[in-house]
């Protein structure tokens, strides 16, 4: 049913009705809309504006309905031009035309940023389970394999020995920065818009702030015309959703690499690969690929309402429609994304003594010869230097850092006694970094200890939040 006609001669064109339909992909708030208008209802009987008796039907006829659209037995039809106007003929086909009543001093403006909000919360926090997940199944790798010895990288290139649980855990630093991120859009978003109307306010419905707490906001949108044309919560909330993806895309483009024949330090369980319609003998790390590959949507998403957004004038434009379908699929394409993720990450098996083979390739220890100096007083641009030259002398005589004779040492900086051969081992450069955020042992298995209480203590925060938001979406 259409929500609106009076002063219209006829009705839209066919293609206009083609155009404006958003039923078809809005349908999702359906249970949001129903509990926004169970909250507009308590505040259109508190004001007088629908009599007991008529709240009462309105109510129940909202009740069956949210029930109904939980289980599926109430869906959209074709004449339904969007969630609202579906609902809406439900809730008449239940209670007679006072259905309509429900109409009074609320908009479709306010209403849906309203629903779309609820949605977005809702959503959010499972995402933000699935990341815990995620990053419980990375620290559980790590601790395996806190003790092995690995080639750290940059640009590609072999750097300096490192712990390769260290190397795993970075992956769960960026996830819990994606969880805080959740943590600051429920607190900065936890404003209603509704009681805004169209733009310009409501006169009926002037207790906004009751129905605000109602559902569970914090506060109500001081502006009204910002609060109907505000999508910023939507932006961000792709923002927050692309920089998930792209922390997957990152995890996706190391395992593919890892798995390779070049590399074979990970063996993806089978159930996490597939094979080749040609090649038989074929395995395959699709789901990684696929991690790598879906941050492009996710980045899509997040940049086609940001250029929706950049020019709209004063409150409400129908161009907002176009906010929701990018929300929708990043949000699904995590729930289908995530879940693969962590079964690869918890079935994966590294292989330790390939990782550790090629530890000191590319003379990763080099900067152990400058440290040395440096701790005898050089100035480390000199040291650098030295050590630099050493490397070139190795090159020259194929040899390892290690390998270079006392002559070999002391040709190239007087202060480079043989003292300096006990530096130069894996395991010595590992255990000096014991910072913070080093790579020693001892500093590996605080950061991983840190990292399981951080998680843990989101996930206390993500099973609360949920338990609230599920009380307060009780029909």
């Amino acid at each position: 049913m259409a929500l609106w006609g009076g002063r219209f001669s006829q009705g839209p064109a066919d293609s206009v009705a083609a155009l404006s339909r958003s039923v078809d992909f809005d349908w999702r708030l359906a249970p949001y809309d129903v509990r926004v208008n169970l909250a507009h209802l308590d505040q259109l009987e508190s004001n007088g504006i629908v009599g007991v008796d008529v709240a009462a039907a309105i109510r129940t006829g909202l009740q069956q309905l949210g029930k109904e659209i939980a289980s599926g037995d109430f869906s959209y039809n074709d004449a339904d031009e969007d969630v609202h106007s579906a609902i809406e003929r439900g809730l008449i086909a239940k209670v007679g035309t006072v259905g309509g009543s429900i109409r009074a001093g609320r908009s479709r403006n306010d209403l849906v940023v309203t629903d779309f909000k609820l949605y977005l919360i809702d959503h959010l926090l499972e995402v933000a389970g699935l990341v815990a997940a995620l990053i419980d199944a990375i620290t559980a790798q790590a601790d395996l394999h806190k003790e092995t010895i690995a080639p750290g990288f940059t640009h590609l290139q072999h750097a300096q020995p490192i712990l390769f649980g260290h190397e795993l855990a970075k992956h769960a630093h960026a996830l819990l920065r994606d969880l805080d991120r959740i943590g600051d859009w429920l607190e900065r978003n936890s404003i209603s818009p509704f009681g805004a109307g169209a733009l310009a306010g409501s006169g009926i419905q002037p207790f906004p702030e009751v129905t605000a707490e109602e559902l569970g906001f914090t506060g109500v949108n001081g502006n009204s015309i910002d609060a109907v044309s505000d999508r910023d919560f939507a932006a961000e909330a792709l923002f927050v959703l692309a920089m998930i993806g792209i922390h997957l895309s990152r995890i996706g483009e190391e395992f593919t690499l890892w798995s390779t024949s070049e590399f074979g330090w990970a063996v993806i369980d089978d159930a996490f690969s597939t094979g080749s319609s040609i090649m038989p003998q074929k395995k395959n790390p699709d789901i990684a690929e696929l991690a790598r590959g879906k941050s492009g949507r996710l980045i899509g998403n997040l940049t086609s309402l940001l250029v929706v957004l950049k020019g709209l004038p004063f409150a409400y434009n129908r161009d907002l429609q176009e906010d929701k379908e990018p929300i929708f699929d990043s949000i699904e394409t995590l729930f289908v994304l995530l879940p693969a993720v962590i079964g690869m990450m918890e079935t994966t098996k590294f292989m330790p003594v390939a990782i550790e083979a090629g530890v000191l390739d590319g003379h990763s220890l080099a900067t152990e010869v400058a440290d040395f100096l440096a701790r005898r007083g050089v100035p480390f641009s000199q040291a650098h230097e030295a050590a630099g030259a050493c490397v070139r002398l190795c090159e020259e005589k194929s040899l390892q850092l290690h390998e270079l004779s006392d002559v070999d040492f002391a040709s190239v900086h007087p202060l480079l006694s043989s003292d300096v051969r006990a530096q130069l081992t894996a395991l010595g450069a590992i255990n000096s970094r014991n910072s913070i955020p080093g790579t020693s042992l001892s500093s590996v298995i605080n950061q991983i200890a840190e990292l399981v209480s951080e998680n843990n203590q989101s996930k206390r925060w993500i099973e609360n939040e949920r338990k609230s938001f599920t009380s307060m979406m009780k029909l």
